[in-house]
C-alpha cells in the first residue's frame, strides 16, 4: 500500500515564505510613504486601488492559478486555444440613410478586412415606425439606417450572401419583426434559417432600464423574447436570439460592477423566463449572448470580462442546473466605450479607443467593435472607419498580445480585481432579489435610481476635477481646435423612403397583408408562438409599423411610469 506522503513540510515552507513577503511588504511600505507619492488612488468605479499587489491579496483565494483556458468557470477564457485558433471577429457598426447607402459601406468594410456586419438602424426603425410615419419626420436615416419592411432589408444585403457572413443586429423593441425580415430576406438569396449566423441584441429589459428604445409593456416584451428562443432552438440554431447588454447601461453611467451585475442578473430573468416556458435550459441557453462596454480603467475592465465569465458559468451550473458546458460557456461582443469619446480634441479618441481595443482582447472576447474617431461629433467617414478597422488589424498582427492565451493570468492586481468585481457583483444580486427581481426593480425605478445617482457623480468628479478628460478639462490647448471632416446627411434618405413605401404598398398583395396580419394578431391574442405568422407578414411585404400595431393591439403600449 503507498503511503501518503506528509505535506505539513511543504505547508509550514509556503507558510514562511508568506510571512517573510509579509514582513518585506511592510518594510517598502514604510520607504513608500516617506516617498513624495500621490494621494489616494481609484478606478473608474472608485473603488482604492492600492500601489502594490503580491501574493498577501490573494490569500483564501486561488485566483484563476489552478485554471486553464476552455475549463469550467471559464475565468482564463472559453476556448483553450484562445486566439491562436482563431482570432476575433472584427466588425464596424455601420447604418446611415437607406438600404442602398448602407449596403455600399457594408461592401466597403468587407473589401477593407471586416470579418462580420453590424447594422445601426436609425431611430425610427428602432422605435418600431415606418419612414413615412408621422413619428418619424426628421429622423429618417440620420443615425443609422431605414428598414421598414423586408424590400429594405433585401436591399441592404444586396450582393452580400448571408450564409457566408455573420451579422449583428442592434435593435430591441422591433427585434422580433426585424429579425423575421432578415430571415425572409435569406430565404429569397436561397438561403436556409439554419445556415444563418449572427446576433440580434432583443435585450429589452436593459431598455426599460437604460436605453428606453420600447414598444411593448415588459410581460408581451418577454413573452416575444422566449418565442424567439424557442422558434430559434429548432430553425435558426446558430443565432444568437438575445445579446444580453451591459454596453447601454454603462453608458448610461453605471460602474462597471453595476453593469457587470445588471446585465447578468438581466441574463438569469431570461433563463427564468425560458424555463418557466417549459423549455430545456440545455436547447436555448448555448444562444444566449453578451455585450460589454469596454470604458477607459484597462485592468478594470479586464478584471469584468474575467468575473463575467466565471459567474456565468457558475450560476447556470449550480443554480439553473445546466448540463451542457455550453450552456455555462459566456459567448460576447465588446465595443469600445461611446461615452469616454470627446468633442474636444478628437483626434485623442483614437489612443482611447486602442487602449479600450486591447483591454477587451485580453479579456478574452469573441468579437469587437472599435468606435471611430467622429463618432461623438457625426455618423463616422469612411476614413474615421477604416483606422478604427485598422486599430484592430494592428492589434490583430503586430502586438503578440493574441499569441498567449489570459497573458495576464495570474497578475496579482488582476486576480484581485476579479474576485472584487466578483464578490461586489453577487452582492448586488442579493440587493436585486430584495427589490422582488428585475422586473419589479423596473416597475419601481430601483435600477433607474442606481445608474441615475452613479452618472451624477462621475459627472461631479469631472466638473471637481477629480478625474482628468485630457483635452477636456487637463491638457486643454489655447489654439484652434483641430478640425475633422465629419459625414453629414440630408433629407434625401427620408424622401426615397417614403417614395419606396408608397411603390410598395401599391404593388404588393393588399389581401395577403390584411390576411397575415389577422393571423398575427390572433396569435398574439392566444398563447402560440407569433414568429411563424410573423415571417408569413414580412414574406407578404407587411411593414414594420403594420406589424408593431398588430401587436400594439392585443399587448398595449409601454409608458414609463414616473418616479420619484
Amino acid at each position: 500500500m503507498t503511503s501518503i506522503p506528509d505535506l505539513d513540510p511543504t505547508v509550514a515552507a509556503m507558510q514562511q515564505e508568506l510571512e517573510q513577503l509579509r514582513a518585506e511588504v511592510d518594510a517598502w511600505r514604510k520607504r513608500y510613504e516617506r516617498g513624495d507619492v500621490r494621494d489616494v488612488a481609484y478606478t473608474n468605479s472608485e473603488k482604492e486601488v492600492a500601489p502594490l499587489y503580491t501574493a498577501l491579496d490573494l490569500e483564501g483565494s486561488a485566483g484563476s492559478a489552478f485554471e486553464v483556458p476552455g475549463a469550467y468557470p471559464f475565468t482564463r477564457g472559453i476556448h483553450p486555444t484562445g486566439y491562436r485558433g482563431k482570432l476575433w471577429t472584427m466588425r464596424q457598426f455601420a447604418g446611415f440613410g437607406s438600404a442602398s447607402e448602407t449596403n455600399a459601406r457594408y461592401k466597403f468594410l468587407l473589401a477593407h478586412g471586416t470579418t462580420g456586419l453590424s447594422v445601426a438602424f436609425d431611430f425610427p426603425t428602432l422605435m418600431g415606425y415606418d419612414s413615412d410615419h408621422p413619428r418619424s419626420e426628421g429622423e429618417v436615416g440620420k443615425c443609422g439606417v431605414a428598414i421598414s419592411s423586408l424590400a429594405d432589408m433585401e436591399q441592404l444585403f444586396e450582393g452580400i450572401p448571408l450564409d457566408q457572413v455573420s451579422t449583428s443586429m442592434t435593435i430591441n423593441g422591433p427585434a422580433i419583426i426585424l429579425w423575421c425580415f432578415y430571415i425572409a430576406a435569406a430565404e429569397k438569396q436561397g438561403v436556409k434559417p439554419e445556415l444563418l449566423r449572427g446576433t440580434v441584441q432583443n435585450d429589452i429589459l436593459k431598455e426599460y432600464m437604460a436605453q428606453h428604445a420600447w414598444c411593448f409593456p415588459i410581460e408581451p416584451a418577454l413573452r416575444l423574447i422566449v418565442d424567439m428562443f424557442e422558434y430559434g432552438a429548432e430553425h435558426v440554431p446558430l443565432w444568437n436570439t438575445v445579446s444580453i447588454s451591459g454596453y447601454h447601461i454603462r453608458e448610461a453611467g453605471a460602474t462597471a460592477a453595476q453593469e457587470l451585475a445588471f446585465t447578468l442578473a438581466d441574463g438569469f430573468t431570461y433563463v427564468e423566463r425560458g424555463i418557466a416556458r417549459g423549455l430545456d435550459v440545455d436547447d436555448f441557453a448555448p444562444r444566449l449572448s453578451f455585450f460589454w462596454d469596454i470604458h477607459n480603467d484597462f485592468f478594470e475592465e479586464i478584471a469584468k470580462l474575467r468575473a463575467a465569465r466565471r459567474i456565468w458559468a457558475r450560476h447556470m451550473k449550480e443554480r439553473y442546473g445546466a448540463k451542457s458546458p455550453r450552456s455555462w460557456v459566456m459567448r460576447f461582443h465588446s465595443q469600445t466605450a461611446g461615452v469616454t469619446l470627446t468633442a474636444q480634441q478628437p483626434m485623442n479618441n483614437i489612443v482611447r479607443v486602442a487602449y479600450q481595443a486591447m483591454a477587451a482582447v485580453l479579456g478574452g472576447t469573441q468579437s469587437l467593435h472599435t468606435n471611430s474617431m467622429d463618432e461623438t461629433l457625426a455618423l463616422p467617414t469612411e476614413h474615421a472607419v477604416e483606422v478604427a478597422l485598422r486599430t484592430q488589424q494592428v492589434l490583430a498582427f503586430e502586438t503578440g498580445v493574441p499569441n498567449v492565451v489570459d497573458p495576464l493570468g495570474g497578475s496579482y492586481y488582476l486576480e484581485k480585481l476579479t474576485d472584487d468585481l466578483e464578490r461586489e457583483a453577487e452582492g448586488i444580486f442579493t440587493q436585486i432579489e430584495e427589490q422582488g427581481g428585475v422586473v419589479p426593480g423596473l416597475e419601481t425605478g430601483w435600477f433607474q435610481r442606481r445608474i441615475a445617482e452613479a452618472a451624477a457623480r462621475q459627472q461631479w468628479e469631472i466638473e471637481q476635477h477629480r478625474r482628468l478628460i485630457v483635452g477636456v478639462n487637463s491638457f486643454v490647448t489655447e489654439e484652434k481646435e483641430l478640425t475633422i471632416p465629419l459625414l453629414e446627411m440630408d433629407e434625401e434618405a427620408a424622401r426615397a423612403q417614403a417614395a419606396a413605401l408608397a411603390k410598395l404598398r401599391k404593388t404588393r398583395d393588399e389581401k395577403r397583408c390584411k390576411s397575415a396580419l389577422a393571423r398575427l394578431q390572433k396569435a398574439a391574442a392566444g398563447k402560440e408562438n407569433v414568429v411563424p405568422s410573423m415571417l408569413e407578414c414580412a414574406r407578404s411585404y407587411c411593414t414594420l409599423y403594420e406589424i408593431r400595431a398588430a401587436l400594439e393591439s392585443e399587448f398595449g403600449a409601454y409608458r414609463e411610469p414616473v418616479f420619484f
